[in-house]
């Protein structure tokens, strides 16, 4: 009654016959293997949810019966027939040489062992192990603090939870990569929660600057969470001349603008006189100072002060006034250049000179020895040669000089 009324233990049942039928075959006859028959299959990864797929392979098969268990021992497939009710198995493919199926939106409870069975004698077995794999959730960034001062610390907190395994946290600022303290906490079937917690100090330069908490997982890809730094920092300051363009001279008028930048932006800008009191005609109106009609008694350091709620600067302009007449009828502008060609030209020229008188001095002193020397080259000995050098004449020939 309980085999007729139930179509899965009549399979069960079939099954068991077939099997107790190998088993006494064997048994009762003398079975030779195949050289090299063996049975082959892998391991498998894969995520919740998805598909898995185990393979039976066997090689040089002899037309032995191949099946597949579950963790449990259960058969999931007979040859090609499926004892086993659950209909997330399906049969990929069924051969002399391999068995091939497929589990369809794995879980949890589907990890474990499987048994690839080939009846030989004595039979033969190869284990699949199926992992899955779960991705963590969305990370989650939180600050300690939204807005931080520049010069202080900051700390950020990442949670990658429920994975499987355990994810791995990476942070990066901007192009920096920075190092984390991690926690991990085992949950409910070997479920991971993963923290982590990074410090760092700020500059003004940091705002704006993303960090992010980078997610590595073999069940997740691109997996980050990204949050933008907001530093706050004391104003920076400058003091622009708008007018004059050039010398302040007495009679002048004088116009100063404080360019003053921050975050919050300033919410007060002053105007002083270093050591003494602003001159008191002086109009001052927000970043603007205003003098007019200046005079040397003016002179002086004048500081504009920029403050926040982070802290506050100030930059100088120091003032002379020169006389009205200051910078008038001044000599133009010497070139160098110019004045270094001319004494090249004059240096070369004296040069040129000084050749020609030398040539021309030496020539002339030249010949002024060889008549000097006429006597010498007309003497017979060199006593001769004296005397007819000094004017005198010789025993031999006398001659005579002319003066005209």
């Amino acid at each position: 009654m309980a085999i007729t009324g139930s179509g899965s233990l009549a399979i069960s049942l079939s099954v068991f016959v077939i099997s107790a039928v190998f088993l006494l075959k064997g048994a009762a006859e003398t079975v030779t293997e195949v050289e090299g028959q063996n049975l082959a299959t892998d391991n498998v990864s894969v995520v919740e949810g998805e598909t898995a797929t185990i393979s039976c392979r066997v090689k040089n098969n002899d037309d032995s019966v191949i099946q597949l268990l579950n963790p449990n021992r259960q058969t999931i497939y007979f040859k090609d027939v499926r004892p086993l009710k659950d209909s997330r198995f399906q049969l990929v493919n069924f051969s002399d040489n391999e068995l091939r199926v497929s589990l369809s939106n794995v879980s949890l409870s589907d990890e474990g062992r499987y048994v690839c069975q080939l009846y030989t004698d004595p039979p033969q077995e190869a284990y699949a192990d199926i992992t899955v794999l779960v991705p963590p959730g969305s990370p989650v960034i939180e600050s300690r603090e939204d807005v931080v001062s520049e010069g202080n610390e900051t700390e950020l907190t990442c949670t990658a939870m429920g994975s499987k395994p355990a994810a791995s946290i990476r942070w990066m600022k901007g192009e920096e990569e920075l190092t984390g303290e991690t926690a991990v906490e085992e949950m409910y079937d070997r479920m991971f929660t993963v923290t982590s917690r990074v410090r760092f100090s700020v500059s003004k330069d940091d705002d704006g600057v993303p960090v992010d908490c980078i997610i590595d997982h073999p069940a997740a890809k691109d997996l980050l969470a990204r949050r933008h730094l907001e530093v706050q920092y004391k104003p920076e300051v400058k003091i622009v001349v708008t007018y004059p363009e050039g010398l302040t001279r007495e009679g002048d008028n004088l116009d100063l603008t404080c360019v003053a930048e921050g975050k919050p932006q300033p919410h007060r800008i002053n105007w002083l006189r270093v050591d003494e009191d602003v001159p008191p005609h002086a109009v001052v109106a927000g970043p603007e100072l205003y003098i007019e009609n200046l005079n040397k008694s003016y002179n002086g350091t004048y500081r504009c002060v920029a403050s926040n709620a982070v802290g506050e600067a100030y930059d100088d302009y120091i003032l002379y006034v020169y006389d009205s007449r200051a910078g008038e009828g001044a000599p133009q502008k010497i070139d160098h250049a110019v004045i270094g060609g001319v004494v090249a030209v004059v240096m070369f020229a004296i040069l040129c000179a000084l050749i020609v008188l030398g040539r021309y001095f030496a020539r002339h002193k030249g010949t002024y020895f060889t008549h000097e020397a006429k006597g010498a080259d007309d003497a017979a000995d060199a006593d001769t040669a004296i005397i007819n050098a000094e004017g005198g004449h010789n025993n031999t020939d006398e001659k005579k000089e002319y003066y005209i």
